[in-house]
């Protein structure tokens, strides 16, 4: 469904050690919003939910809303360190168009 890269799996591992917290994993998928119509939802949960697709890449744990699945489908998450910033970044077959800015997009 999702590949991760094994450099954002390492990522989301070391963000989860580091917060000290009880997140066990990031739950990747879509909320309505932006120009676009869609920008990808990334938050650290403490476990899944009941009817969630778990993808277990390299050791980390992505949860997956089903209702999102299909938008994801083939997607791959990376982690991207670059000169003025970082973070998570999806790169998603499904988009038929983004946003000027790159923040939202249309499957």
């Amino acid at each position: 469904m999702i590949d991760v890269s094994e450099r954002a799996a390492k990522r989301i591992q070391e963000i989860i050690v580091e917060g000290k917290c009880e997140f066990s994993g990031l739950r990747v998928g879509l909320r309505d919003g932006g120009c676009a119509g869609y920008t990808y939802l990334l938050e650290f949960e403490p476990k899944p939910d009941e009817d969630d697709t778990v993808i277990d890449a390299h050791g980390a744990k992505i949860f997956v809303h089903p209702l999102h699945a299909p938008f994801l489908m083939g997607s791959t998450l990376r982690w991207a360190e670059e000169e003025f910033q970082s973070g998570f970044h999806v790169d998603n077959p499904n988009v038929s168009r983004s946003c000027g800015c790159g923040e939202s997009f249309d499957v």
